[in-house]
């Protein structure tokens, strides 16, 4: 009798357990499927019971309870509200409320509540904020993100071309070394008692330790945290057929930022599913507005469990669509979209003469990429090079714009410091002016690097200038020495042949010798807004290179800079009619005009500052 018991007894168990797994699908995947009624907050009191789902391990969805403590009015904005509650069960009680559990869904009476989005930092209670589901769909219902993200109509944007041509006295560069970011909002205080955000869990792949914890106060003041080395890369792929099971509620979501050979995913959780529009976090990831981000299924390495706040360990799955929508209280994503992201290729040439490439993919965003792009090439240099000591970095750059010429950039950095920070910054620099410029059919296809490094610090100073006469007549050669002299005492001289053109005016002509940034500085152009896309390539294409010289003549004259283009020796009549009462803006007032300029070939060494001496053209 007892034999023929045990295997009824078996059998029943695991029908029952089958039974489990089943009804916790049908859970989830009817609330993917059929849209389910919203339980409205104006229903919700004090000790009723919910249920929320989340990923803690693999790729299903599991139950945990939850008992509602109240809702709090004008939390966190006004005419919102959150519901505070208190989670209940083993796993959610040893783990707390946890990094990558944003968008959790809710349900009471198997109506969708909404996500779990906020906790107190230190808490030793799971006690959590929910944000209602009607907040995260009516922030997108209203402002319209369901159509396919693009650039938003701005003007045209002033241009500091001084700064692209990298001057390491720059503030920019100084904030930058620094660590500031101008219009970060600060992060909240550490173990304070408030209700806040959860922090989003940002998984970090092949971007050295040191490199992430430089950029972790960025990312940490935008609700991130940064976690490096511990969880799978985001590949680059092609778009995943979904079914009815891809992102369903309570699954895990990726957001990658850079793929391929870097890595840099966000994930949360998916809140709702309506057909192939997704909610997931309850909160914002930037705060972008319209957005357009790869959007990945992913999977639960495990949750690690901590004092202060426990976080989600991920591993980022098939791409399936795009996020289109990140909002106050959710992000919004479309299934079966593709995002557009920037190609990238860095080629690196150590000082061991090893060649490394590297490939990857990163989001096309006017705040984002250039982040993404300081943080890629510092690490690429990080790996392999010296960051203390001396060096000289070599970089050549292509940028690939649709539909218009490539922007080519140049630079050599040499200092015992700072050589992979301004390599990093001057790199981000096009990239940032391109993605700010306002121009609607800006589509940027491509981003290819060249760095070479050297274990040497190869830098001189422009000592003197010397001409071989003080008067000259049009048409003549006149001979300029220029004497360099470098760290290690050893002074070198540049002999600088110019042809005096035979339209030179008569009088005196400013010869000017200096690097590329301290000429570009002093040019009344280095600060334009370009009208068209065209314009601003042009421009960029014009910026000189910080590490050789330029030699220019120049002739005292009254003009104007209309158009980014210079128009020397205008008549006072013009020149009164544009200062006059009926015209306003439009054009820059100049004072010297430029009769000719050459580009010197690189030095040994990087040269830096600038001289100026007169000459007088007679007939």
């Amino acid at each position: 009798m007892k034999r023929m018991l045990l295997p009824v007894l078996a059998l029943t168990l695991a029908a029952a357990t089958a039974l489990g797994r089943t009804e916790v699908d049908q859970e989830a995947g009817k609330h993917a499927s059929a849209k389910p009624g919203f339980f409205p907050v104006e229903e919700v009191k004090p000790g009723m019971r919910a249920v929320g789902y989340t990923v803690f391990d693999g790729a299903e969805p599991q139950p945990f309870d939850v008992e509602i403590l109240g809702v709090l009015k004008g939390f966190p904005n006004p005419q919102q509200s959150a519901i505070l509650s208190r989670l209940v069960g083993a796993r959610v009680e040893h783990t707390g409320v946890f990094q990558g559990m944003s968008g959790s869904p809710v349900y009471i009476d198997g109506r969708l509540l909404g996500a779990v989005a906020f906790g107190y930092q230190f808490a030793k209670d799971p006690i959590a904020g929910i944000t209602p589901i009607r907040q995260m769909i009516d922030v997108f219902e209203k402002q319209g993100d369901k159509a396919p993200a693009g650039r938003t109509s701005e003007r045209p944007r002033s241009v500091s071309f001084s700064e692209i041509a990298f001057n390491e006295k720059s503030r920019a560069f100084a904030d930058f070394v620094a660590g500031r970011v101008e219009g970060a909002p600060p992060a909240s205080a550490a173990g304070s008692p408030q209700l806040v955000r959860i922090a989003t869990p940002l998984a970090v792949n092949g971007i050295a330790p040191e490199v992430v914890n430089r950029f972790a106060g960025q990312f940490q003041s935008l609700g991130f945290t940064p976690v490096a080395g511990v969880s799978g890369a985001a590949a680059i792929g092609n778009l995943k057929p979904a079914d009815d099971r891809t992102l369903r509620p309570g699954s895990t979501i990726v957001v990658p930022l850079i793929r391929g050979d870097f890595s840099v995913a966000a994930s949360g959780t998916v809140t709702y599913r309506d057909g192939d529009r997704i909610y997931a976090f309850g909160h914002p990831l930037f705060s972008l507005g319209v957005s357009d981000f790869p959007m990945n299924e992913g999977e639960v390495v495990t949750v690690m469990s901590s004092n202060a706040i426990s976080f989600k360990l991920s591993v980022p799955g098939a791409m399936v669509g795009a996020v289109r929508g990140d909002r106050s209280t959710a992000i919004y994503g479309e299934i079966g979209a593709t995002p557009r992201m920037i190609p990238v290729l860095i080629n690196l040439r150590t000082s061991r003469g090893q060649e490394t490439a590297y490939r990857f993919e990163v989001v096309a965003d006017r705040f984002l990429t250039p982040i993404l792009m300081q943080m890629t090439t510092l690490s690429t240099i990080a790996s392999t090079e010296r960051t203390i000591g001396d060096s000289t970095l070599q970089v050549r750059g292509r940028m690939q714009i649709k539909g218009q010429p490539e922007v080519a950039f140049e630079n050599r950095f040499a200092t015992s410091v700072n050589a992979p920070l301004a390599a990093a910054f001057a790199v981000s620099q096009p990239v940032n002016v391109l993605l700010n410029s306002g121009f609607d059919d800006l589509v940027i296809e491509g981003v290819s690097l060249e760095i070479s490094s050297y274990d040497i610090r190869q830098k001189g100073q422009l000592d003197r200038l010397w001409i071989d006469r003080t008067e000259v007549r049009r048409g003549e050669k006149l001979e300029i020495q220029a004497f360099a002299r470098a760290e290690n005492g050893g002074e070198y001289v540049e002999r600088i042949g110019i042809d005096i053109p035979k339209d030179a005016p008569l009088g005196a002509l400013r010869v000017i010798v200096g690097d590329g940034a301290s000429v570009q500085a002093s040019e009344v152009r280095s600060a334009v807004t370009p009208k068209t896309l065209a314009g601003l390539v042009r421009e960029l294409n014009r910026v000189r290179k910080g590490d050789r010289l330029y030699v220019r003549l120049e002739r005292a004259d009254s003009g104007v800079v209309i158009n980014n283009e210079e128009m020397p020796s205008l008549p006072p009549s013009m020149l009164a009619t544009l200062g006059s009462d009926r015209t306003s803006g439009g054009y820059i007032q100049t004072r010297a005009a430029a009769v000719f300029e050459r580009e010197l070939p690189p030095a040994e060494f990087v040269i830096s500052g600038q001289r100026t001496l007169t000459v007088n053209v007679v007939n």
